[in-house]
């Protein structure tokens, strides 16, 4: 038989059609015919390419994770903003946008894998480490222009910043009534501002 040509692209298309099952079904009960539905494939044409669940979900968990970094560092570079202006975007980056946000949504439910699988478990620890080292490196860049005034040490100061917003978007995917993505971007920004001594966040 001969091999599909553009297995690379047939991936990719599985690759996104798992991200967007999980996102929609969460992983409890997750099947190969939900994916394959999702794809508007057979499941057998799923299961040439990844024999294994397990291989396409930590194929979906490193490709969400690269994605929302990709993003997340694009706006947080802006070359016509400020540190101020830099931090206010990257803190808004780290946000669902609201209970149905499909790339938290997505996030969440992959790291919720950590616990029983290594691969998952390093995904969910580089996810946080880069997150941490954006934020460090747009604080220190504040702090080199006169911008910001730390009142903590920069590593402390990242690790912080990138654990409220985890926590606040978790309450928003959960529907939390009292922890909406207005409410939580305030808080959060006041916490940045706290911590900068920054008045123009």
């Amino acid at each position: 038989m001969a091999r599909p040509k553009n297995q690379g692209a047939r991936r990719d298309a599985l690759i996104d059609a798992a991200g967007r099952a999980i996102a929609d079904r969460g992983m409890a009960g997750l099947r190969i015919k939900d994916i394959a539905a999702e794809a508007g494939v057979s499941a057998g044409s799923v299961l040439y390419y990844y024999p294994e669940l397990d291989d396409l979900v930590l194929a979906v968990h490193q490709d969400a994770v690269e994605r929302y970094l990709t993003q997340r560092q694009a706006k947080a570079e802006d070359p016509g903003g400020g540190p101020a202006a830099r931090l206010r975007a990257a803190l808004a980056s780290g946000l669902p946008e609201g209970p149905g946000d499909p790339v938290h949504r997505l996030l969440f439910e992959l790291h919720g894998l950590a616990d029983r699988s290594a691969g998952h478990a390093a995904l969910m620890g580089s996810l946080f480490a880069r997150e941490v080292a954006l934020y460090a490196t747009l604080l220190e860049v504040g702090a080199v222009a006169g911008v910001f005034t730390l009142a903590t040490p920069v590593a402390d100061a990242a690790r912080n910043l990138v654990a409220l917003e985890d926590g606040y978007g978790l309450h928003i995917v959960a529907r939390n009534p009292v922890v909406d993505r207005v409410t939580a971007l305030g808080l959060l920004t006041a916490h940045a501002r706290a911590v900068t001594g920054c008045a123009e966040l």
